[in-house]
């Protein structure tokens, strides 16, 4: 699990989204960022997310934020789950886990008594002065999206 603070920086990072575009939270300061980190593409719960914070894009798109996924898929497995489910907002890439490991979402999991490294579910909401201001650790899938809508309007 992430060791990182509410109120602490975010840490900065430097990658490409699903189509080879460069992106850095530092290009998106002023803006307050959805960082989510799922474990897979086109699996159920990561599916239920995704679908989630789509259905509610109009209101990001209206409360300037940017919303951002993180797996470590590639870019054709990330191009391929944003056509399917019609996704409107970037995916980006982490194949090498720098992200992960900069938020300590990448992590021992348990699937069935059997453990794994994998990633640890987690959203960071990033303010626009580029801070936390809040960590969800147990995440709704089917209801992300309004569980951080509840996190930033109370």
């Amino acid at each position: 699990m992430s060791t990182l603070k509410i109120g602490q920086k975010a840490p900065a990072f430097k990658t490409t989204d699903h189509k080879g575009n460069p992106i850095s939270l530092k290009d998106l300061k002023g803006k307050r960022v959805i960082l989510y980190f799922y474990p897979k593409d086109n699996t159920p719960g990561c599916t239920k997310e995704a679908c989630s914070l789509r259905d509610d894009f109009e209101y990001w798109n209206a409360n300037d934020t940017v919303i951002l996924g993180v797996s470590k898929d590639s870019a054709k497995s990330h191009q391929n789950f944003i056509k399917k489910h019609e996704l409107p907002f970037a995916l980006l890439m982490d194949e090498d886990l720098a992200i992960h490991e900069a938020y300590g979402v990448w992590g021992e999991k348990t699937l069935y008594g059997k453990k794994y490294m994998g990633t640890l579910r987690t959203t960071f909401i990033i303010d626009t002065a580029g801070k936390i201001q809040s960590i969800i650790d147990k995440v709704d899938t089917a209801e992300h999206s309004q569980q951080i809508i509840d996190l930033i309007e109370n």
